[in-house]
């Protein structure tokens, strides 16, 4: 068993030499040959209608590749939530020069690496030259093609890099070695423990207070600040009673807590479409609420309070009320949107208000 995974690593080191111009490790530093004519590729096969220049492939929605993602993960033994984890990451982090290049959805391979660094044509599409030339690309759907752009070509080959070992830590050298970013590292795997426990397709939310609680909602997203030099007020308020519970508006995983002098006790979540949700001011954290946990709509993850403004533990220098933010990150840039539009939509659902995991409290809105 040792040696075959030996065997298995000396490949992969084979291909990381070569990762920092011919992998896409970071959409930010994609390589040009992405975006150049496949002309090499149709005069490969030209006679065949699959291939065709990737612009024209059609983009589907990730949750029509789960077949694929569940065949691939079978065949190479891993757990096809990486697979959607790491599509989703890339999907999401992609700039516009990126989409032009790559217009398919997922993780792109540069075209030097899916055909081979010594491949005279770093556009082929020949499974056999392909192989020849120990390029990553492989046929998986039989038709004698590696198409970069077909899932079902492309989803089996980032199965078989992310398969590099039998062990969690061989997983994790595999997604660092095609984003060599601990940030990409951590919310990778946190998107693949949200899609094990809520799916992949989880749109569900939730408004951030409990409305059978009186509060008052304060649009001002823009506001000017006084505290802390110019700044403006990058969320909205909603007034109410010291201890009104404050829920989780989507499923995600806590990525952040505790205290910010300007936020006071704070609380960050994130979702699976790296939409940040920014908690503040809050009295105290729900009882069992810790960094990394999952959360799902309408659990309680604290209360409101009217902490900030100071070190740890000022309180009462404003009326009580939570700060809610959200941020949308791209990977190069994180950047404050309003949430008042969100939060009309949320107010208007029921709320299904639950406990941290181990209360079995539930009631309805």
């Amino acid at each position: 068993m040792r040696c075959r995974r030996v065997q298995r690593r000396s490949a992969r080191q084979l291909h990381v030499v070569g990762m920092a111009v011919a992998l896409c490790v970071t959409f930010a530093s994609m390589p040009s040959a992405l975006a150049a004519p496949i002309t090499g590729a149709l005069e490969t096969s030209a006679k065949s209608p699959k291939v065709q220049h990737r612009a024209k492939a059609p983009v589907p929605a990730q949750e029509n590749l789960v077949p694929i993602y569940k065949k691939s993960a079978q065949v190479y033994g891993i757990d096809w939530t990486l697979l959607a984890a790491v599509d989703r990451y890339a999907q999401i982090t992609k700039s516009k020069a990126d989409r032009a290049a790559a217009p398919y959805y997922g993780f792109a391979f540069a075209d030097s690496a899916w055909a081979g660094l010594a491949n005279p044509n770093s556009h082929d599409v020949d499974a056999w030259s392909i192989r020849l030339f120990q390029g990553l690309g492989r046929d998986g759907n039989h038709d004698g093609l590696a198409l970069p752009w077909d899932p079902a070509d492309r989803v089996p080959v980032l199965a078989a890099w992310l398969s590099g070992g039998s062990r969690d830590e061989d997983e994790r050298s595999a997604v660092w070695d095609l984003f060599q970013d601990p940030v990409a590292m951590d919310r990778i795997f946190r998107f693949a423990a949200l899609f094990k426990r809520f799916g992949l397709t989880s749109q569900e939310h939730c408004f951030p207070v409990a409305k059978r609680y009186n509060y008052t909602v304060k649009h001002t997203f823009g506001a000017g600040r006084s505290y802390g030099g110019r700044r403006i007020h990058e969320g909205v308020d909603i007034f109410a009673s010291y201890g009104t519970p404050v829920l989780a508006c989507s499923a995600g995983y806590v990525e952040l807590m505790g205290w910010n002098r300007f936020g006071g006790w704070r609380i960050g979540i994130r979702d699976t479409q790296n939409v940040y949700y920014y908690y503040a001011h809050l009295s105290s954290f729900a009882k069992g609420v810790k960094q990394g946990d999952l959360v799902q709509p309408g659990e309680v993850i604290g209360y409101v309070g009217s902490t900030g403004y100071g070190p740890p533990g000022t309180a009462g220098k404003f009326p009580p009320h939570l700060h809610f933010g959200m941020y949308r990150d791209t990977g190069r840039h994180e950047w404050a949107f309003s949430p008042s539009t969100s939060l009309a939509q949320w107010q208007r659902l029921p709320q299904h208000i639950t406990q941290p995991p181990g209360t079995h409290k539930k009631t309805q809105a």
